[in-house]
């Protein structure tokens, strides 16, 4: 990454002021609802063994809900990735190690009982000792993102272009080992090295959004009818389709970001890419007890609406709970504490909130 291209992404990211920008925070506020939507309606859908509505808006977004999260989580690597290696690991190892630890192991507290009456206490243990191997339910994301930081960064002097054909190469051999590591390693190192390498493109890209929204209009409705074309026929998971698809709908998100926050629709979608970390943390305790609630009394029958409620208190109670932890002082649920900084906390970069 040359320093011209560096300077470059900090001027785009630093124009939209305020620490933030603007559209990224809306761009992950869609992905992390999305997310929450994937998990709460396939966990109804399991519970009920029947499909509702929300089945289609899962299956339109499966092709790209995870390859935008990670080609986000990229571009801010050009910011700081020639850092020294103590605060570079400190700044993105260490803080989702501190976080996938501690909430690890907080689900775990929760599902030990379920899992000792399937098998025994002591393969409990051995399935807590394993997720530290291959990361656990949910938490998988913030386990590859570390692992991505770090190979990025001892790669960033070899070839990008053979870099990114290998990780290309990687994600339309469709890698099926059973290890969500590897698996996962393999079919999204593409994304992440794409906003890493690209960055400075994907910033073009949304400020010819921002400067031509009805343009940028046309081509959201077109790529929306290839992708749920593609998804009905079948023919999404093909190997360079999937490919396709994950960078377009990437790049789609992106313009969908853009275009809200020109307009300053939907602030609470901003407002859940500013906490992302915090709703995909916590949101598996107030999706799973609701669905376990609404499916015992059983009021509500039509599926689609009874996931929809859920994928709703996912995302508001994973913000309560975070808010109920700041007024308890329990802080360390969402922020990592200073006894865990490897690396001084100064120089902090102007987005390293959104990095």
């Amino acid at each position: 990454m040359t320093k011209a291209r560096t300077g470059l992404v900090a001027r785009r990211s630093a124009g939209a002021g305020g620490g933030r920008v603007d559209w990224v925070d809306y761009a992950k506020g869609i992905c992390i609802v999305m997310v929450v939507m994937m998990h709460s309606v396939l966990g109804v859908e399991k519970a009920t063994e029947q499909t509702g509505f929300m089945h289609l808006v899962v299956a339109f977004a499966r092709p790209f809900r995870m390859p935008d999260f990670f080609m986000i989580s990229g571009l801010f690597l050009p910011l700081v990735i020639d850092r020294d290696w103590r605060t570079y690991l400190d700044r993105k190892v260490m803080h989702f190690a501190y976080f996938y630890t501690l909430w690890v192991t907080i689900q775990f507290a929760f599902k030990a009982p379920a899992f000792a009456a399937e098998s025994s206490w002591s393969h409990v243990g051995f399935l807590y000792l394993e997720s530290f191997i291959d990361p656990f339910g949910t938490l998988w994301f913030i386990y590859l993102l570390a692992i991505f930081f770090v190979v990025i960064k001892l790669t960033r002097n070899i070839s990008p272009l053979l870099i990114w054909s290998t990780a290309a190469l990687l994600e339309m051999l469709h890698v099926a080992t059973g290890w969500t590591a590897i698996d996962e390693f393999c079919a999204r190192l593409i994304y992440i090295y794409t906003g890493y390498l690209f960055a400075d493109r994907v910033f073009a890209l949304s400020n010819r959004a921002r400067a031509h929204p009805p343009y940028a209009l046309v081509a959201l409705a077109l790529w929306a009818l290839i992708d749920a074309g593609l998804v009905a026929a079948g023919y999404s998971d093909l190997p360079v389709t999937s490919l396709m698809l994950g960078l377009a709908g990437a790049c789609a998100i992106v313009t969908i970001g853009t275009l809200l926050a020109h307009a300053r629709w939907l602030d609470g979608l901003r407002f859940c890419g500013e906490h992302s970390l915090v709703i995909y943390l916590s949101f598996f305790l107030p999706m799973a007890a609701t669905r376990t609630l609404l499916l015992k009394i059983g009021l509500i029958q039509n599926i689609g609406l009874l996931s929809l409620i859920v994928t709703t208190v996912g995302v508001l109670g994973a913000l309560l709970i975070w808010r109920l932890a700041l007024a308890a002082r329990a802080n360390f649920l969402f922020e990592r504490p200073d006894a865990f900084w490897v690396a001084p906390k100064k120089r902090i970069a102007v987005l390293q909130a959104a990095e």
